[in-house]
């Protein structure tokens, strides 16, 4: 996660940007393993509540076609 959010932020991030962050799903809760695999890190990375399943698929295309007008908005006001 660490290599991909240093790639992504060097050839992905615009200059106004706020650096990238990195989540991390996983299947089984552990705090300690979280606090010390990424604790110290200059990155940000998160550890979040785990899902079983993925949400219902209209969920997730609607999802995707907000965030697709919200990067549009900004690409035009950009131009």
């Amino acid at each position: 996660m660490h290599l991909y959010l240093n790639y992504a932020r060097e050839h992905w991030t615009n200059k106004d940007e706020n650096p990238p962050v990195g989540l991390i799903l996983c299947a089984e809760k552990d705090s300690a393993v979280a606090k010390y695999a990424l604790e110290g890190l200059p990155n940000k990375i998160l550890a979040a509540e785990y899902k079983l399943a993925l949400p219902d698929v209209k969920l997730l295309q609607d999802e995707l076609r907000k965030t697709q007008r919200l990067l549009y908005r900004r690409i035009k006001k950009n131009e």
